[in-house]
């Protein structure tokens, strides 16, 4: 499983990227609810310096897993990230969404959060039997959506190629949920 600490690539550049991501990612407090440090994109994704680095880390990963024929964004942020790595890799874009926001048949996956259960879609065409997918999200944390993501992405006839994210939660323990399949998962950052 790749991180950026372990991809080879010269000496300076994983960490140049590394400091450049965290330089723009702001930490705000009791967010949405006390107790929760939130870890905001915005400031990042409004410089096109760092906007770019990020953007070309994962279409560098892409290549390194490909090959890829479909990116999967997963609602929010995942459409944001995913869908200028799927034009730079000139793929399609696929997005995961909360139940209900799809028009057609759809696949539904659910996971548990700390609260309750959540479900998300898939158009159930989307993807043409034995396609090499990247999925693509921000955060990983526990991993039920990005795991929930897998399911639907295979229940709809296309292969994992690969999972790339912004950051990962460590102490959520996600990744272990992910990695126990196999499949492979690139954090840039682990915090």
């Amino acid at each position: 499983m790749t991180s950026v600490n372990d991809a080879a690539a010269p000496a300076g550049s994983h960490d140049q990227l590394r400091g450049l991501l965290l330089s723009r990612i702001r930490d705000v407090p009791d967010f949405p609810e006390p107790g929760i440090m939130f870890k905001d994109i915005t400031p990042l994704l409004a410089d096109p310096v760092t906007f770019t680095a990020l953007i070309d880390a994962f279409v560098d990963y892409a290549g390194d897993v490909g090959p890829v024929h479909k990116v999967v964004g997963i609602e929010a942020r995942g459409f944001i990230l995913g869908a200028p790595v799927a034009y730079r890799l000139g793929v399609g874009f696929v997005p995961v969404r909360k139940k209900g926001k799809l028009p057609g048949a759809t696949h539904e996956g659910s996971y548990i959060l700390e609260y309750g259960t959540a479900s998300i879609e898939v158009v159930a065409d989307a993807f043409t039997p034995g396609e090499r997918v990247l999925i693509v999200d921000d955060v990983l944390a526990t991993g039920g959506t990005v795991e929930a993501t897998l399911e639907l992405v295979r229940r709809a006839g296309a292969e994992v190629a690969g999972i790339a994210l912004l950051m990962e939660l460590s102490a959520l323990g996600g990744r272990s949920r992910l990695t126990a399949a196999g499949d492979d998962v690139l954090a840039l950052l682990t915090v």
